[in-house]
């Protein structure tokens, strides 16, 4: 039975009245919370009703199957009659997306500166030309202050609208993967072999990354993988930390299965076969065993928006424990050694932007902190944006809008003048101390390549 509410709203009685884009309230579970959620999908089994559930105001990592006791079906609203819904759900109607530059390679599958008029319309314009739209939808993304364990997602995080996901790619569809020593549960959907899916577990070679149905189909495989490390160069080693380098041409197969294995954990990016026009740099943790896969970070091979890094990934048994600075400190210490600024391609993830955000905060504190007196006088240091960039690699608008977030750049009398107190000063000292691992410039051992002189891949 169903009774009208209000215009687009009703009371249900029972959810077999409940279809696809439906919202209502629903308890998430380990909660006592009652968020607004949107049913993505529902499925019968042995006789039971289940519903898959997207969070309208969480990350899309939380999404879970309940059954109808979680849902609350005194207020529902209905999808209109022409199968849309309202903004920001993102269930819009799927369009195929064609890139001769695709964002990262995976796989397709079915304040203000005060008074600072110039700067700021400066900046807008570059910006503009350089971001992607959606990217400014996370950029109030929020830290979670929960401790989770370390296979599972945090319970916060920005939304962000996929105007491009159909039904299918909207919903995990992998319930456990097996990674050396890892069990760890999915975020996100990835485009594994259909036969893959239905399995309560996917088994993954930790070295080649192949996966396999069962452990005796592994343990089968590790009898005959002879691979202890990423298939590359090895270009970084200091303590047991090394990072290796995989052309997604002469390494495919290992560069389209480091793709799906990231993409459980990745939602922000568009999956491609094609891996020839990327480089992946794999960070690894030795010991006797080898050399296991901490995360990685890919890179286009040319990029005519001087981006350092398409994809960055710390696999979730290493978050949290500064590795996910480790890389991106290794993407800018790359791009030094090329003699090139650089930032992360858009949109970054919730998570990402946190790392991101808190990497350039405290490189340029640390460059603005050493700046010395000029003069004999010892007058106030002097330095400018440009040299900022020089030495850290950052993009310009990277420096600049950092600047701005922590609102310590301010214009007085015809200029620019940078003001730290003493309170920003303790944070970037006590983060500074907690950062144990630093990449150290002398053990990387790279030479940059000139791909466009390349006739070929």
């Amino acid at each position: 039975m169903i009774e009208e509410h209000e215009e687009g709203e009703t009371v249900c009685d029972s959810g077999t009245a409940l279809v696809e884009g439906c919202r209502l309230k629903v308890r998430m579970s380990g909660t006592d919370d009652w968020p607004e959620a949107e049913i993505i999908s529902i499925k019968d089994e042995n006789g039971l009703r289940n519903y898959y559930i997207h969070y309208l105001a969480f990350n899309k990592r939380l999404d879970e199957w309940v059954t109808e006791e979680y849902l609350d079906t005194r207020e529902v609203t209905f999808p209109k009659r022409d199968g849309s819904t309202a903004p920001g759900t993102g269930a819009a109607t799927p369009k195929k997306l064609i890139s001769s530059r695709p964002q990262s390679p995976t796989i397709v599958n079915n304040e203000l500166v005060n008074g600072s008029a110039v700067l700021q319309a400066a900046l807008q314009k570059k910006m503009a030309r350089k971001r992607k739209a959606n990217f400014l939808e996370n950029e109030d993304s929020q830290d979670g202050t929960t401790q989770q364990p370390t296979a599972g997602p945090r319970p916060t995080g920005s939304l962000v609208a996929h105007h491009h996901d159909d039904v299918v790619t909207r919903m995990k569809n992998i319930e456990l993967i097996e990674l050396g020593r890892h069990r760890i549960k999915p975020w996100y959907f990835s485009p594994y072999p259909q036969e893959m899916v239905n399995l309560n577990c996917i088994y993954i070679c930790e070295f080649c990354l192949k996966y396999r149905k069962s452990r005796k189909c592994l343990e089968r495989h590790l009898a005959k993988c002879n691979l202890r490390h990423p298939p590359g160069n090895e270009i970084y080693r200091k303590g047991s930390i090394s990072f290796f380098e995989i052309d997604g041409r002469k390494n495919k197969n290992y560069a389209q299965n480091l793709c799906l294995l990231a993409k459980l954990f990745l939602d922000h990016k568009t999956l491609y076969y094609d891996t020839d026009p990327f480089l992946f740099y794999v960070m690894t943790e030795f010991d006797t065993r080898g050399f296991h896969i901490v995360g990685y970070f890919s890179k286009e091979k040319e990029s005519t928006e001087d981006y350092n890094v398409a994809c960055i990934l710390t696999m979730p048994q290493f978050q949290r424990k500064g590795y996910g600075k480790l890389l991106i400190e290794f993407s800018y210490e790359l791009s030094k050694f090329e003699g090139k600024t650089g930032s992360p391609e858009k949109p970054l993830s919730d998570l990402g932007l946190l790392s991101y955000r808190s990497y350039w905060t405290h490189t340029i504190l640390d460059i603005l902190l050493n700046v010395k007196p000029v003069g004999e006088n010892n007058e106030k240091p002097t330095i400018t944006i440009n040299e900022i960039c020089e030495l850290t690699s950052i993009k310009k608008e990277d420096v600049i809008s950092t600047l701005q977030k922590h609102n310590l750049i301010n214009y007085y009398k015809g200029q620019y003048i940078v003001t730290l107190n003493r309170e920003i000063i303790d944070q970037h000292m006590a983060a500074m101390e907690k950062r144990k691992i630093r990449i150290d410039p002398k053990c990387l051992h790279w030479t940059p390549k000139d791909w466009s002189i390349r006739a070929k891949w």
